[in-house]
């Protein structure tokens, strides 16, 4: 196998009655893999290129382990040990190119991507990702088919237990899959796998953050982060703020937040922020709104659509108190973050 590949990852899951993956972890994805050790894996399991997820038998693990062992390629090699001594459906999932994911297994090796920070916000191709992925119910005991649902609750009911049904959908929570390395989780079941968290992210309680989207750390999020928006480094996000991300209203405009950006509590954006921007608590800026651009004396030079500062850096977006209108000034107080709060200590 002399042809580069664009990932790969040694994955264990859940499968339903019909042998369907649910689910899939990649303790160790990566990212270009050498050639050696796709070379490797094409020799214990059959791989011929293109995209594919193969399911692997212990036998097929163990040989493989033993290649790459051989060949230095000691992390992997582990992997698919540990692998091989389960008693759990293993994958082996190889990404010759960036296409589309036709296969669960393909998707969570994309979601591992980008939650193991290997890539970022639209750094890979989630196109038709939801066709693909379930529906699952998230448990206490794992990943169970909707429609195995009831069935498996009234088995656990007539052995004393209670199956206890966390949530309902596509996407699992991040920490479950990966925990990122210098960051901080309020609350787990507020950030999806597929989420970027970049080293120095504090996600407080009520904070949020959608898959393809996430922080470049350091950074305070106590608001919502949706959908394909990316957050740059130092800036903050206030108690109950939003960003309108590709799936909640942004259409195929892509929200970004600019490094040392405050949004202020209950406020939100429809546009992309440069860097050193504050908007005023409770001020929601769509990309339609007009603004009164004041200059330095407080003067209205001009009305402006929002649309046309996107991107913009050194701006501040208010309320004027008195006559209610949106205004935009330069910014002259940038913040900077407590460094104690992204303490690893």
């Amino acid at each position: 196998m002399t042809n580069s590949v664009f990932s790969l990852g040694l994955g264990v899951g859940t499968q339903n009655n019909k042998g369907e993956w649910l689910e899939v972890f990649y303790a160790q994805p990566l990212l270009q893999p050498s050639e050696q050790l796709v070379g490797l894996i094409a020799e214990a399991v059959g791989y011929e290129g293109g995209n594919q997820a193969i399911t692997v038998a212990k036998a097929q693990l163990q040989k493989l382990a033993g290649l790459l062992f051989d060949a230095e390629e000691k992390s992997q090699a582990k992997i698919a040990a540990t692998l091989a001594e389960g008693n759990q459906p293993a994958v082996i999932t190889i990404l010759a190119s960036d296409a589309a994911p036709e296969t669960v297994a393909e998707c969570y090796l994309k979601l591992h991507l980008l939650s193991h920070t290997l890539v970022k916000p639209h750094g890979v191709n989630l196109t038709g990702m939801f066709g693909v992925l379930p529906n699952v119910a998230w448990t206490n005991k794992g990943a169970i088919d909707l429609a195995e649902l009831d069935d498996a609750q009234l088995k656990a009911r007539c052995n004393g237990e209670i199956i206890d049904v966390l949530s309902v959908d596509k996407f699992p929570k991040m920490l479950n899959y990966v925990v990122p390395a210098g960051t901080r989780v309020g609350d787990a079941s507020r950030v999806r796998l597929g989420a970027y968290l970049g080293e120095g992210t504090t996600i407080m309680h009520e904070g949020f953050v959608n898959f393809n989207a996430g922080t470049e750390g350091p950074g305070m999020i106590e608001g919502r982060i949706s959908a394909g928006v990316f957050v740059g480094k130092g800036s903050d996000l206030g108690g109950g703020c939003s960003t309108m991300g590709t799936l909640s209203g942004g259409n195929s405009v892509v929200i970004s937040v600019g490094e040392e950006c405050l949004i202020g509590a209950n406020a939100g954006i429809g546009l992309p922020l440069g860097d050193r921007c504050t908007v005023e608590a409770g001020l929601y800026i769509t990309a339609g709104s007009k603004l009164n651009l004041l200059d330095e004396d407080r003067n209205v030079v001009e009305v402006v659509k929002a649309r046309d500062l996107a991107g913009k850096s050194d701006l501040l977006f208010r309320r004027n108190s008195i006559s209610g209108a949106l205004e935009v000034l330069s910014n002259k107080s940038a913040i900077a973050l407590n460094a104690e709060l992204h303490s690893n200590n």
